[in-house]
């Protein structure tokens, strides 16, 4: 279920660097340089946990077999 959320994210993300990467002008002086350049730094780091999240998620199938494993190896005898 999180990856999900965590695609749903990124694909939101992409979306907004679609339509705002145009807008953004980075070389401008003063404060629109500075918003853009926060801005687009955010959305960086929102990129970048998504796909940490995403890419990096214990699976739960490995999960279980060990807790099956466990189980069989304290009922032996």
């Amino acid at each position: 279920m999180k990856k999900n959320r965590y695609l749903l994210c990124l694909l939101l993300v992409a979306f907004m660097l679609y339509f705002v990467i145009p807008r953004l002008s980075v070389h401008a002086n003063g404060a629109e340089g500075i918003f853009s350049i926060a801005w687009l730094a955010f959305a960086l780091m929102v990129i970048a946990g998504n796909l940490t999240g995403l890419l990096y998620s214990p699976k739960r199938q490995g999960q279980r077999h060990q807790s099956q494993l466990k189980k069989k190896k304290s009922r032996s005898y």
